[in-house]
């Protein structure tokens, strides 16, 4: 990642996300709190994406935004070249489940731990609308053999594995992760960076927000923040 482009949106890389000049302020008892500043950032269509910076920085407020679950304060969020504000919660809603995925940082938050592997893929294609994606799917991200298991008797880490499973059982456009390697060992945040890779070389990009210095080494886009404001992006023209 030896290039490093300003914070200008740019028309050489195809994106899949975009923002223009957004801010997303919330209101404390001694005033309001600035969280994210002027952002103009387009995401790849194409490979991992790592939003980078200290505590604080906004690497997980931006995440939400481009999540949907978030509104900016002002500015406008971008899928495909369309803007997104104004759009009900039920639209945004509907995006959520069939074009943009988030996977959380604890793994328990992502599944169903009453049911299979299996049960937990076919729930999430039937949320899109979608077929059974089978064991297939499975073997994909790096889970064979495991459909009939119950989520308790899957690792960390083989959880995350499985969260992103779902979401490309259910069609997802992008999937956005934050902070998925923070409660996991090393040897499991191994196997979570090479399932995000498998990801991306199913041509889904991936927007991870992270501390994790192997993820920042593993991103073909890194997106740096601090204080709520962009300060360089490296690479992203791959």
């Amino acid at each position: 990642m030896a290039e490093t482009m300003t914070a200008e949106p740019t028309s050489a890389v195809e994106q899949v996300l975009g923002l223009r000049s957004v801010s997303v302020t919330y209101p404390t008892p001694s005033g309001p709190v600035s969280a994210v500043r002027d952002v103009t950032l387009d995401v790849p269509a194409r490979g991992l994406t790592v939003l980078a910076g200290p505590s604080g920085s906004g690497k997980s407020t931006l995440l939400r935004v481009l999540a949907l679950l978030d509104r900016p304060t002002s500015g406008q969020v971008l899928l495909r070249d369309r803007e997104l504000g104004r759009l009900d919660a039920g639209a945004l809603r509907r995006l959520r489940r069939s074009r943009i995925a988030l996977v959380y940082q604890n793994p328990g938050e992502n599944l169903f731990d009453y049911l299979t592997v299996a049960e937990n893929l076919r729930a999430a294609a039937q949320l899109a609308n979608r077929p059974d994606p089978g064991e297939e799917l499975l073997e994909e991200l790096g889970l064979p053999g495991t459909g009939g298991w119950r989520i308790r008797a899957l690792s960390g880490g083989q959880q995350q594995r499985l969260a992103l499973a779902c979401t490309l059982a259910m069609g997802c456009e992008v999937v956005l992760a934050d902070e998925p390697t923070s409660q996991l060992d090393a040897r499991s945040a191994d196997l979570v960076l090479d399932s995000l890779r498998r990801v991306t070389a199913l041509n889904v990009p991936v927007v991870v927000a992270s501390h994790d210095e192997r993820l920042r080494a593993g991103a073909d886009t890194l997106v740096w923040l601090r204080d709520g404001e962009l300060i360089k992006v490296e690479g992203g023209r791959r």
